[in-house]
């Protein structure tokens, strides 16, 4: 049985991995546990709960920047910028329903799975707004890197090496962050009945033009009528939404352009307030494929031109999906198989422009057996074994949690 320990603060976390890499025992990192069923699968010696690091510790409105414990509670830090009228830009996601859990995910879960919601068209993801990071590598050495500002950085990056790094780097202590004001205004553009090509045509074009999009989506008719927005699930036909956020008077401009720009394609509807704020909640936190517990649950990132094809072949599969078009994400959950999909979309990813894929939720066994983040390049694999190395030289923390090899 795995042993849990408790540090109270970054001393303590220090002198436990110390310890730890001196006797070679294992340890797993966590903050809250809220992601517990992302990555492999992974056994340990020792659970070291870092829920203690918790707090925000500087948060100046005006500078735009917030300083917090790593396990401070993400719904405490959002409570506190909204009381500003200010928000985390790159719109992190709630995937409590994807995992079946009521944990509140933690500032540094969040960075350190670099997690980011439809905004990224725009805002980017989370390492682009990680602008510091304190944290004890598996040498139990202390390292600090980056500052208040995103000016305020001299020698490597660590921020951005942090983020993604799930924890198999370091145990993040404390967390800078860059914060940005809140729209004024936020309005969604509906196009209804348009194919899958069609689709990501038009929200190619939405993306191309000045109105300035700062989110896109298409949901198939099946997956539309799940939405808990009834503009959308009313409609009887597949969905296709661009958001535009900022100041009232170009909002509604912007938003009066794009419409006059699809009707010419079709049916178009508007939404505005909660309507619009609970269709991209739904789009980030992967609501509408969610009813059917047993799928197994897929994210790809893939060249445009793939998109339908490999919607077409889920489809066909007895699967079904939707399309979080910033950043080319296709959300796809397909019937539990022996390889959970894996040979559908693995094939349809070859080549090194083709995009990637990670399984965002499965069983145990299925998470055990097969590449659960896109399988790397012997480089890019030699490259991360000595990034291992030197964080994490006895290969103590979250072993096996990414890759079977770190």
């Amino acid at each position: 049985m795995t042993e849990n320990l408790k540090p109270q603060d970054a001393a303590q976390v220090a002198g436990l991995l110390t310890w730890a890499g001196a006797e070679e025992k294992t340890v797993e990192l966590v903050g809250a546990g809220s992601k517990a069923g992302l990555g492999r699968p992974i056994a340990t010696d020792y659970r070291l709960d870092l829920s203690a690091l918790e707090g925000v510790s500087l948060y100046e409105p005006e500078e735009l920047v917030l300083r917090a414990g790593a396990a401070t509670p993400l719904g405490q830090i959002q409570a506190m910028l909204a009381q500003q009228r200010q928000q985390l830009a790159f719109e992190p996601p709630d995937f409590g329903d994807l995992y079946q859990t009521d944990l509140d995910q933690t500032i540094g879960g969040v960075l350190s799975a670099n997690m980011a919601g439809p905004r990224r068209i725009k805002a980017g993801a989370a390492r682009d707004h990680f602008l510091g990071v304190e944290g004890i590598s598996g040498r139990g050495e202390a390292f600090k890197s980056g500052g208040r500002v995103v000016k305020n950085v001299t020698g490597y990056d660590l921020c951005k090496l942090m983020a993604g790094s799930f924890g198999t780097l370091a145990a993040l202590t404390e967390v800078t962050v860059k914060v940005l004001p809140a729209p004024e205004k936020v309005r969604t553009v509906l196009l209804f009945g348009q194919d899958d090509a069609a689709a990501i045509m038009a929200m190619s074009q939405a993306a191309g033009s000045p109105h300035e999009i700062s989110a896109l989506a298409h949901l198939p008719q099946a997956v539309a009528a799940r939405s808990g927005v009834p503009y959308v699930s009313g409609a009887g036909a597949a969905a296709t939404a661009v958001r535009i956020e900022g100041p009232a008077p170009s909002a509604a401009h912007r938003t009066a352009a794009l419409r006059q720009q699809w009707g010419l394609l079709g049916e178009v509807e508007e939404l505005h307030g909660h309507n619009s704020v609970a269709l991209w909640r739904e789009v980030a936190n992967v609501a509408p494929l969610l009813p059917d517990l047993d799928t197994v649950i897929w994210r790809l990132s893939v060249t445009p031109s793939l998109g339908a094809g490999i919607m077409a072949a889920a489809l066909a599969a007895g699967g079904e999906g939707y399309y979080d078009w910033a950043g080319g994400l296709l959300w796809l959950s397909l019937a539990p198989s022996e390889d959970g999909g894996t040979a559908l979309v693995r094939g349809a990813l070859r080549g090194p422009e083709a995009g990637h894929a990670t399984l965002m939720r499965g069983p145990d066994a299925l998470r055990e057996r097969i590449d659960v983040f896109q399988p790397s390049t012997p480089a890019l694999t030699a490259l991360s074994a000595r990034i291992k190395y030197a964080f994490d030289p006895r290969r103590i923390l979250n072993p096996g949690r990414m890759y079977g090899a770190y």
